[in-house]
């Protein structure tokens, strides 16, 4: 891996936690020791439960559940991930400095055996037929040759990988100038996240925690002419939000203040022969939506198990052929949504400016009584929605359930019991490798076949028996809520074959298991 930023760090946990080596090297001399990236969705802290690291990630956290938002004399409050999230354990968004995430990612990562290198530089790359040879600097000025199965590009928007990889990276840049300070607020209320809108753009506060209580966010008048590396005092930032605030908020202690610009780019592909990218070198966009370090995480868990099947021998070298396909389109769909928030947010526009400071005290308040278009609302920006039902790894087999996730989906979690304790399905499902759950009595099952089956992909698939009738070894489904997200009934019987990433690779009806058995020789023989 080259960068070593939390999509690079959840990537080489990903390997670890499959046996796969990997290095992983960083030019710059020590992580970042600022706050950048700030909020972690929910579909993230699920993917990275895995690891083991969300514990810690959500007890050094701030899970904010309102948004305050300050218009015209008003503040209204608008509840934040109170709908649509009730498949997850982490119903909240998680404000966490990215000097926090990285710092717990890497600890788990030394603890796996895999230190980052830090103050090497990629110079080169070149692909030959069965490996990539990168030529690395060393901060001592020394030159190393490295020959690696594959290399992947983590290194950011000016990501070298992505050049020595003749991949496109295709956008723009917004006019905009913005300010960011991290310090401490008196006159507003502690814990929640708070807007100021005006005519001119929108003020942001959010509960940061650490480094400084709060993350201050906002755009410069668009006849400022400072240029975004000029340096910044607190004094500016004070006028800024006083604008915005009418003077109602003081500003203090500050730890960071710097101006920055935006760009909204993708990668035109994702992979080049053994070369991939992930994370801000395959797409860079607007904060809007907290999406970017979280799509590039999510970017490392899609990636990380298909690379480590394929160097262990464990699966046909096409399964890596199924990362763009997956992740691309998510990405293209994040810079869409993330680019009208941004517009909509910032523009000066006549109209626009007349939505944010007259429409939307009116509209807002209707709009939080809309339970279904919030719910869905929270579940896309939360990206639980995200799925990969177009992939070649996703099939719906024979008499597949009408209800419930379809192949491709996110597996949706539910409390159980499971050997008398209470627990969760993706508890139950978390270890590394597959996780097949057969639905329905357990008595429905053929047991020769699920021998076969078990001892044939041994070490790689773990199979589980989920039930309502409490019986020793299963995922007792006291409550009948695993099976009714899975849109099935107590007596139903149904098969799901879960990927390493918590999507649904194979689903089928009934408890004949010819298609599952065809799907594991196609994706999980050598």
């Amino acid at each position: 891996m080259v960068g070593a930023g939390p999509t690079g760090l959840s990537l080489a946990a990903q390997l670890a936690e499959f046996g796969v080596a990997s290095r992983v090297i960083d030019r710059g001399q020590d992580r970042v020791h600022e706050s950048r990236a700030l909020a972690i969705q929910p579909r993230t802290l699920e993917v990275l439960a895995g690891l083991g690291v969300t514990d810690q990630l959500v007890a050094n956290g701030n899970p904010a559940a309102q948004l305050r938002l300050h218009v015209r004399g008003r503040e209204l409050a608008v509840p934040l991930f109170d709908l649509g999230l009730d498949d997850t354990a982490y119903p909240y968004l998680l404000f966490l400095s990215q000097a926090e995430t990285e710092r717990i990612l890497e600890v788990h990562l030394t603890a796996a055996g895999v230190t980052v290198e830090r103050g090497v530089e990629l110079v080169d790359l070149t692909t030959t037929a069965d490996a990539v040879v990168a030529m690395l600097r060393h901060r001592d000025g020394q030159e190393e040759s490295v020959s690696a199965r594959y290399v992947v590009g983590c290194d950011g928007a000016h990501s070298t990988v992505r050049r020595a990889g003749g991949i496109a990276f295709t956008g723009g840049a917004y006019p905009q100038t913005f300010i960011l300070a991290d310090a401490e607020a008196d006159g507003i209320e502690p814990g929640a996240a708070h807007v100021f809108l005006s005519g001119n753009g929108m003020l942001f506060f959010f509960p940061l925690g650490k480094p400084a209580t709060w993350r201050l966010l906002a755009m410069r008048p668009p006849t400022d002419p400072t240029p975004p590396e000029a340096p910044v005092t607190l004094d500016e930032v004070q006028a800024i939000a006083d604008a915005y605030t009418h003077a109602s908020v003081r500003l203090r202690d500050p730890v960071w203040l710097t101006n920055f610009r935006l760009h909204h780019r993708g990668a035109t592909h994702y992979r080049a022969g053994r070369v991939f990218l992930a994370g801000d070198a395959a797409h860079i966009h607007s904060p809007a939506g907290a999406q970017g370090m979280n799509t590039g995480i999510q970017d490392a868990t899609n990636l990380g198990w298909k690379l480590a099947h394929t160097v262990r021998g464990l699966t046909h070298p096409a399964v890596l052929d199924t990362y763009e396909p997956e992740r691309a389109p998510v990405g293209r769909t994040v810079l869409r949504f993330t680019d009208r928030a941004f517009t909509i947010a910032t523009s000066t526009n006549p109209l626009l400016r007349f939505a944010r400071t007259r429409v939307a005290p009116v509209v807002i308040p209707l709009a939080v009584k809309a339970k279904t278009g919030r719910a869905y609302f929270f579940r896309t920006v939360s990206q639980l929605g995200i799925h990969y039902r177009h992939s070649p790894l996703s099939v719906n087999g024979p008499n597949a359930p009408r209800r419930g996730p379809r192949a491709g989906d996110r597996l949706p979690d539910a409390p159980i019991v499971h050997n008398g304790q209470p627990s969760t399905v993706h508890a139950a499902t978390a270890a590394p490798g597959w996780q097949l759950l057969l639905c329905g009595p357990v008595d429905a099952w053929p047991t020769a076949m699920t021998n076969h089956i078990g001892t044939r992909h041994a070490g790689l698939l773990t199979m589980h028996h989920l039930t309502a009738q409490p019986t020793p070894g299963t995922l007792c489904d006291q409550r009948g809520q695993a099976l009714r997200r899975l849109g099935l009934t107590p007596d139903d019987t149904a098969q799901y074959l879960i990927r390493p990433d918590g999507h649904v690779g194979y689903r089928a009806g009934g408890n004949d298991l010819t298609g599952l058995a065809r799907y594991l020789r196609r994706w999980l023989s050598a």
